[in-house]
């Protein structure tokens, strides 16, 4: 499959592989505020954010991630990323982020999903990981609407030095 024309839609929103296209609104939203919970630091300079994407291409290409920007389906406003990580295990993992202004909206739920429905279509998996800050209700409250079992703790130092107390989640296929 060719992952980098791979486009996702939902009621809402359309999943579109990430892109340079996008670096000035991933550069300008991904800010130390949105990554409280995250393993990623915010990008210093653009450059980092231009890395970042040429890095997700090339696992897209090798057919490893996919990585996606979420856009507004009318309007093809930012409002976040989202992806499946080791996508040829039995047990890939998923993550999101949304821009502040996106948040309480619904999105998160429905990108993830949306991602969990074509990996049910599209991938020999067992279960999806989600591992989230405890701390991070409204991503936690994703998980369980999708029906994701807490399965184990641990502790995680973020890029920032920020220690997250992981909660990982597996939502069975």
């Amino acid at each position: 499959m060719e992952y980098l024309q791979l486009a996702i839609f939902t009621n809402r929103l359309l999943l579109e592989p990430i892109s340079l296209k996008y670096k000035q609104d991933l550069f300008q939203e991904f800010t130390l505020e949105i990554t409280t919970y995250l393993y990623a630091a915010p990008p210093r300079e653009i450059g980092d954010t231009e890395f970042f994407i040429n890095q997700s291409l090339l696992e897209m290409q090798r057919g490893e991630n996919l990585i996606f920007v979420i856009l507004k389906k009318d309007s093809q406003e930012f409002l976040g990323c989202s992806g499946i990580y080791k996508i040829n295990s039995k047990y890939p993992q998923t993550g999101i982020w949304l821009k502040k202004s996106a948040f309480g909206q619904g999105y998160g739920t429905e990108t993830i999903k949306s991602l969990k429905e074509w990996a049910n279509a599209n991938l020999d998996y067992e279960y999806l990981r989600y591992p989230v800050d405890q701390e991070n209700i409204a991503s936690r409250r994703i998980a369980e609407k999708l029906g994701g079992q807490i399965f184990g703790k641990y502790k995680h130092t973020n890029l920032s030095s920020k220690v997250l107390n992981i909660v990982e989640y597996r939502i069975r296929k």
